[in-house]
């Protein structure tokens, strides 16, 4: 071969080996990107579905189950993720209260855990009752056990009962949220008594006075309070968002809380939309909804009984992160324009 001829080898080699680089290093690219968007939720359906995982089950026998169940997106991921993380062996058996919206990673935490013996039962604020319910039978506490304790007929003797109404079919929004000490014989039922007291506890008689001096009843409060507790975080902007409530309240306007259109709709087994009709469509429907949304913290109740001195009548909540408030429509409509173009679109 003459050396002419082997440079041009030489350099289709090269040409050959540079493909293969850009072929491999893309492909890598593409599966990855594939692979990190198969860790997301598979939906918004946020109801919940038992899952019960036998001892001894693979993680290929778990991740098939889990996609059988239309739980996730894809088997392989999860398997996939299960495997890069080492927790193969820390999957626990068990029965579990699992979505479409939750990750694959979120699915892993819940299911990596563990049942103890002992331990903390947290109830988180701003959860709805449905949520509630899953994360006592992610507590280990088994789905029948916590049906009949979320059940409101076994608590009317207690004093914080008299402020719900006798029709009302679930505890929605009077569960106060605390970490509760738990054993292995500890019934659900101790669990919700204890925080159907701690909320009882902090209804105090002077609170009640200040509710009361906003046409609140107790009931209605813990509702706003709930509304308020989804809308925003800090004291300061739950304090302003309660007054704008309470003032379009006192002027016949409807509340326009997309958390509550929302809520009707996932309660009714639909994807969280504004548009969706029910009771709870402050959008369409003037006046408070018909129930809480969620448990409620200290925070949130207190900003009802005490909201903001201010005048606003409107807020959002801008691409920036912050709680932009208004006045009048107009001034709404340009707080929407400059500080709202993704989170207002959606």
């Amino acid at each position: 071969m003459t050396r002419m001829a082997k440079q041009r080898l030489k350099r289709r080699l090269m040409i050959v080996a540079a493909v293969l680089v850009v072929l491999i290093i893309g492909g890598t690219l593409v599966v990855q990107r594939h692979y990190n968007a198969n860790l997301s939720p598979l939906s918004s359906d946020q109801r919940t579905q038992i899952i019960t995982i036998a001892r001894g089950s693979s993680v290929k026998q778990i991740a098939d189950q889990l996609t059988k169940a239309k739980i996730i997106r894809g088997a392989w991921v999860f398997e996939w993720y299960v495997h890069s993380k080492e927790l193969s062996s820390k999957l626990q058996a068990g029965t579990y209260a699992l979505s479409p919206s939750q990750s694959i990673p979120e699915i892993v935490t819940t299911m990596t855990k563990g049942k103890v013996e002992t331990d903390l039962v947290t109830i988180l604020p701003g959860k709805r009752i449905d949520q509630v319910r899953a994360q006592l039978i992610n507590d280990g506490f088994s789905p029948a056990a916590v049906d009949a304790a979320l059940q409101p007929a076994q608590y009317r003797d207690l004093a914080v009962m008299q402020y719900v109404p006798a029709s009302a079919t679930t505890l929605e929004g009077m569960l106060f949220p605390d970490s509760f000490q738990r054993t292995g014989d500890t019934d659900p039922a101790q669990i919700v008594r204890e925080s159907l007291t701690e909320m009882g506890t902090h209804l105090t008689p002077a609170l009640q006075a200040q509710f009361a001096s906003h046409n609140l009843s107790v009931y209605q409060a813990i509702t706003l309070a709930s509304i308020v507790e989804k809308e925003v975080d800090t004291q300061s902007d739950r304090e302003q968002v309660a007054q704008v409530f309470l003032s379009r309240l006192a002027q016949g306007m409807t509340l326009g809380s997309d958390v509550t259109a929302k809520y009707g709709a996932v309660m009714a087994g639909q994807k969280p939309s504004t548009k969706y009709d029910s009771p709870y469509n402050t959008l369409l429907y003037k006046g408070l909804p018909p129930s809480p949304i969620s448990t409620v913290s200290a925070s949130s109740l207190q900003a009802v009984a005490t909201p903001a001195s201010t005048a606003w009548l409107y807020f959002l909540a801008g691409d920036d992160g912050t709680t932009h408030f208004a006045q009048t429509l107009q001034q709404h409509q340009q707080n929407i324009d400059q500080y709202c173009q993704q989170n207002c679109s959606q």
